[in-house]
């Protein structure tokens, strides 16, 4: 079994997980990417899961769906409990914040974490249709996952992200020594993190960091958390 990472747009990836003849993705926000793997490996398409109803995650869904009628479909709006695909049984946790219903697919005995927009690494996504104090206690859950959990995000930010983690947080070493790692690399793919390298690089997860307080004026956790998001909007 492997995951591959197929590029879309500029900067998003939809993850495949592949077993033998069969496969499913992760948040087709386009379809060519998947067609052209699928034909290329003379693979079937089993499942569809999808975090949000974004455009650049479900994009590709109608046209993947009419190729593979018999793929099947999992998005927020179902509120499952579960997703299984051959011996992969992924718990589905609610995650809102960045959308009201934003999920996440978790493989415990695996430990991967596929993420959507909730959970980048060395930041997280925007407040759309859910709010601030949803996106906080989304993070708290994802934070709360093993630290050997592989984490799947759907877009490549980290060079950016970490940019900005040293702005808040200057004297973070981990962080600067990952940049340093990347910047060296810059066509390399930084995905899949960890939940332990996000305790460690990931502002976001460190609201109880002095640097990071200090550069927030406040001690108080969420507050912390408030200012980070606004200001990351703007860096």
């Amino acid at each position: 079994m492997s995951i591959i990472a197929l590029k879309a747009f500029q900067d998003n990836y939809i993850w495949v997980i592949q077993q033998m003849s069969s496969f499913i993705c992760i948040d087709p926000g386009e379809a060519n990417p998947v067609l052209e793997y699928q034909q290329k490996n003379n693979l079937s398409l089993e499942a569809i899961l999808v975090t949000h109803e974004h455009p650049d995650h479900v994009g590709g869904v109608p046209t993947l769906l009419k190729h593979f009628p018999e793929a099947v479909l999992y998005e927020p709006k179902q509120k499952m409990q579960y997703v299984s695909y051959k011996e992969l049984h992924f718990d589905v946790l609610s995650t809102p914040g960045h959308t009201h219903n934003h999920i996440c697919y978790f493989e415990p005995n695996h430990k991967w974490l596929f993420c959507g927009d909730t959970l980048f690494s060395a930041g997280c996504g925007r407040v759309f249709s859910g709010t601030m104090q949803e996106l906080y206690d989304s993070l708290q859950t994802l934070k709360a996952l093993p630290d050997e959990t592989q984490v799947f995000c759907a877009h490549e930010y980290t060079r950016q992200n970490l940019k900005f983690a040293l702005h808040v947080e200057p004297n973070n070493l981990h962080a600067q020594q990952r940049l340093e790692e990347l910047e060296a690399h810059p066509e390399q793919i930084s995905l899949p993190s960890t939940i332990r390298l996000e305790k460690e690089i990931n502002p976001f997860f460190r609201c109880d960091a002095n640097e990071i307080q200090a550069f927030a004026g406040s001690q108080n956790a969420f507050a912390v958390f408030e200012t980070l998001r606004s200001a990351k909007d703007c860096f």
